[in-house]
Order: structure tokens, then sequence, then C-alpha cells
């Protein structure tokens, strides 16, 4: 039986809660200000269900800030250069959510604003609410965005400004990833010490109000915490998941666990016995310096830069033969300030399963993306074993894959995959003839990358430098700790425990993440008391902000007296 937790949450104690839309409109109700409330949206709220609540509210006049934007149009002539004509890839905005208003609609609404305000309430609802009117009361409706794709999937959304609910998801996802969502977190990351309320519409509404959205940044910021799994099927996909993390086994499979991806993954508070949903970048925005440790802010700024997910291919297929972009690429294409490098440990494995990785010594590389070439264009099958070193995988190996390394799992495979958070940043060159989970074939990027993978990375060097570079750094009663990498271009170092005992860690001024790749559970504990021990089970990746500075891991219930296991990873500075 599973014992891994699919909704973690901490108890926020003394919080104020209010559930279901009557007591969120008697709570807003309360405040008795006849003068402006302004309601900011995110993107992915049902937009016409909360408005149409939020029309309830006694008002003399109610602004939808969609009427002020510019035309859809408009908007999508502004951004079509971060859209670009790409299928996949687009160009991170600097746009800002004033660069959706139109001026004179914004300069007339004002008008009739101060005219109406003096008469009953305004309400000013939708993104950029607060540049319509400097309100009295705000309330920001947020959203995770993994569940803001969920809804794009559905069609049941639209873009910032534009009505695109009707087109493929990969495309409503570009806009999100390059535009919207950086616009709005611009525009969000100035309001928090503004908010009076905090509205959750994942499913039955909440509401809570900003000194418990404070209490619970403040309290999640020094202690063990864990952010809300995700799993999607993948053409590759398998079955070890469904078992091990306790899933729904009517579905075909699983390919992919994403655990630690702050960006994209919920937080959950429980308070007085109910759950309130937020997006976990909050906490990244507003507790930086405590959550990553100053060093790692002053090199990040407000991104996480730490990535831990499963791939699952027990039972499924070969991921796509694939390559990351160099930072310079990266830089020049896309408008990041670094770029995705990454490992593969392996957490479980047949006898076999085997790891795609660098090419093999003396190939010639023109013939390869010839035949890369030629396999897409007409059919053919590509022949991976002729270019591209297949090592065998066992359990407890790791593979470091720096950008520009050609690279893929093989069948048969549980991977922990850990790595630098810019996601999507993959250049497919083979996927085996196979098509996407909606039938059509998956887009296939030769031209980048064969412009980023690194020919050096052949035979000779895989096996000096990528492959199992365990390094012994301390041992003490009952535990061994071992350098296990990443590679020296890659900011990330990782560090694996093996344990009967407890065993001490140190944040280093960085924040941690961690998985339990073997054992049933273990307790992490303050040696000081200052949080409350906090209990994690086989295969569950959990985060230690940079602030707790010291903490113990020990075996625990079924795993007293045995051996476990902890893969940790740090940013290196």
């Amino acid at each position: 039986m599973s014992t891994y937790q699919k909704f973690p949450s901490t108890v926020i104690e003394g919080g104020v809660l209010k559930k279901g839309w009557p007591a969120i409109l008697q709570e807003i109700k309360r405040e008795g200000r006849e003068n402006i409330i302004a309601i900011e949206c995110y993107t992915g709220i049902h937009y016409q269900e909360v408005m149409s609540t939020m029309r309830e509210l006694p008002h003399q006049l109610f602004v939808d800030t969609r009427d002020l934007f510019k035309s859809k149009e408009a908007v999508e002539e502004m951004t079509s250069t971060f859209m670009t004509d790409d299928a996949l890839f687009g160009y991170m905005s600097n746009l800002s959510i004033a660069d959706y208003f139109d001026r004179e609609k914004l300069s007339e609404i004002k008008k009739r604003i101060a005219e109406a305000r003096e008469n009953g309430n305004v309400i000013l609802f939708g993104a950029g609410a607060t540049l319509v009117a400097d309100p009295d009361l705000l309330i920001y409706a947020d959203m995770p965005r993994w569940e803001i794709q969920q809804r794009m999937r559905r069609q049941q959304v639209n873009g910032l400004g534009v009505d695109d609910s009707r087109v493929p998801f990969s495309i409503q996802y570009k806009r999100g990833l390059f535009i919207d969502w950086r616009v709005l977190d611009k525009h969000k990351k100035g309001l928090y010490s503004r908010v009076d309320y905090w509205l959750d519409t994942v499913s039955e509404p909440k509401l809570i109000d900003k000194k418990t959205f404070h209490a619970a940044m403040e309290k999640i910021c020094r202690i063990p915490f864990r952010v809300v799994p995700f799993f999607d099927p993948a053409p590759w996909g398998g079955q070890w998941m469904k078992e091990v993390c306790g899933l729904d086994r009517s579905v075909a499979n699983y390919g992919w666990c994403f655990d630690c991806v702050p960006e994209e993954n919920s937080l959950l508070l429980q308070i007085d016995g109910e759950i309130f949903e937020m997006p976990s970048v909050n906490l990244v925005y507003t507790k930086s310096r405590e959550l990553l440790g100053e060093p790692v802010e002053a090199r990040f700024g407000k991104d996480f830069p730490i990535r831990f997910d499963f791939l699952d291919t027990i039972d499924g297929g070969n991921l796509s033969l694939q390559v990351h972009p160099h930072i310079e690429f990266a830089r020049e294409n896309f408008g990041l300030h670094y770029t995705q490098e990454e490992s593969y440990y392996i957490v479980d494995a047949r006898e076999d399963s085997t790891v795609y990785l660098g090419v093999k010594s003396g190939i010639d590389p023109e013939a390869m993306i010839g035949d890369l070439r030629k396999a897409q264009q007409e059919g053919t099958t590509f022949d991976a074993e002729k270019y591209v070193n297949i090592v065998p995988a066992k359990k407890h190996d790791h593979f470091l894959i720096p950008s520009g390394t050609i690279h893929c799992s093989g069948k048969d495979t549980v991977v922990l995959e850990i790595s630098a958070t810019p996601n999507l940043y993959t250049f497919k060159l083979w996927d085996w003839g196979r098509l996407g989970l909606d039938g059509k074939p998956r887009p296939i990027n030769i031209d980048r990358g064969e412009k980023v993978i690194n020919w050096q990375r052949d035979t000779e060097f895989i096996k000096r430098e990528l492959v199992n570079c365990f390094q012994e750094v301390a041992t003490g009663d009952g535990w061994k700790e071992e350098k296990t990498g990443l590679h020296e271009n890659q900011f990330i170092e990782t560090r694996r425990h093996t344990f009967e005992k407890p065993v001490t860690h140190h944040t280093g001024n960085s924040v941690n993440v961690l998985c339990l790749v073997e054992g049933d559970e273990v307790v992490v504990e303050s040696p000081t008391g200052d949080f409350e021990p906090y209990l994690v089970h086989y295969a569950e990746t959990f985060i230690i902000p940079a602030a707790v500075k010291e903490y113990r891991i020990r075996p625990y219930g079924k795993s007293e007296g045995k051996t476990c296991m902890t893969v940790k990873a740090t940013v290196r500075y």
C-alpha cells in the first residue's frame, strides 16, 4: 500500500478562513468600506463565475478591466515578438500589465470613478485593477500554474487580453510561460504588502486575510515542507508511479511526477481543518532570502533554481533522444539568464535498464545529423546505437548531464531528474517514430539541437566525468555522505547520505531539496526544537529553507534499524 502523500499541507494556527461564496461575500461586506474595492485576478480563474459573484457586492460602479484593455488584435500584435512563429518556443517578455491598457479608456474611467465613489462603492475587477484606481480594499484571486494548465486543456480559460481558449494547448501554454505569467508575477510582486484578502477558487472558493497569509509565509520559510506534486502521462510513460505514489490505475500510464517545481506547484495551508490552495511561488516571492539563502538570492533573485521530478518508463518506452541548450544560446534565443542543467539519479531499474548519454568517440557529426534529418523527413529509423553511448543503468547510479550533452533515459527505468528550474527547453532530436498522446508527431528540433550539441562529450568523457562520479566526503556513527555531482560546469551540488542512525545536515546558506530514495520513512528534526518533527515517506521530495540552518534526519517507523538513503541538492556558490 502506498504511503506517498499526494496532498501535503502545513498547519497554520489561528488563521482566518471563509469558505463558500456566501461567507466570502459576507466577510467582504463586513469591512463596511463605502469606497473602492479592487479584485486583482491571475489568469486561469473561472472569470465569469468569480466576476458574477463579486457583482453581488453593493456598488455604484462595476469595472471589468478587460474593457479597458487594448483590442485583442492590438494585444496579439504587441505580444507577437515574444510568441514567435515557433510551435513551442517563445521569448521571455519584458512587458508590464500597464502595457495592456488603452490610455484613453483608462483616462475616461478614472473620471467616472471619481464621480461614482461619492455615491457608493466602486468595484474594480480583473488583472491590473490597482492601476485603474488606488483601492481601499484589495482582494487577490490567485491560481496555481498547474491548475491553469488543466483548465487550458479543457478549453476553459483565456490568456491575458486575448481569446485563445480554443487554440492548441501548446500555444496557450507558450503564451502563459513566456508572457502572461511573467507579466502578472511582476505585477503581483508589488502587491503582497497591499493585499487584504487572498481568494482560492481551485475548487470550492475560500478566502483568507492578509494576517493569515503572511503568518503562513513566515512559518513555512523556516520549516521543512513539501509542495503538491502533480502527475502527467507521457508517450513513453510507465507503471511504477501508480504503485509507489498510489495513482489511478485506470490511467494508461504516468510519465512525469513533478514533486518540486515551485513555479508551477501548489502550496496547501491547513487552516481550522480546511485546505487553502495557492501557488507555491508566493513563498519564493515573499520570502526569497529566508528560503533560498542570501548568496542564492543574490545570484537568482526570486527564482527557485532547483527542480526535482520523476521520469517513469517501467513497462514504457525510451524518452526522446534530446539535448539542452547552453547558456549563450538560451540567453540569445529565449531571454533566459540560466539554462536547463540536469542529472539522472536512478531510483529504480530492471536488468535491461539503460541511459543514452553522449556521442560515441570518433563518430562523424555531419553523418549523425544527416541520419537524424533523413529519419525525420522520410519516416525511417534512426540508428541511435551507432552514434550514442548506451550505458547500463542500475538502482542508485547517477548520470550527470551538462547542457549540450545528448541524452535520454531508456525503458524500464525510474529516474529522479535533478535539474535547474527552466523548463520546456528540450530539443528533441529523435522520438523513436512514435506519436504524442494527441495522436500527432511531437515537435523535433534538429536545427536547434545541432547548434548546441557538444561533440566533445564522447565515450571517454562521459565515462570519466559523467557516470557515477561518487566521492566519499564524510562518515560518522551509522552514516556516510558522498558527493555525487553535479559536473563542474553545473551550479547544483548533490550529496547522497546513507544512514541507519541519525545524521545531521547544514543548509550551508542555500535552500536544500531532498528526496528519500531508500527506506520507508524518515523524520526530519530540529536539534534545537525550532520546528515540529516532519515525517517523510519513500520517494517524497521535501524542501529545507536556508533559514533552517541545521536539521537532523533519522530512520523512523518501519525504517528503524534499516538502511535509508537521501539525495540532496543545493546551489554551489
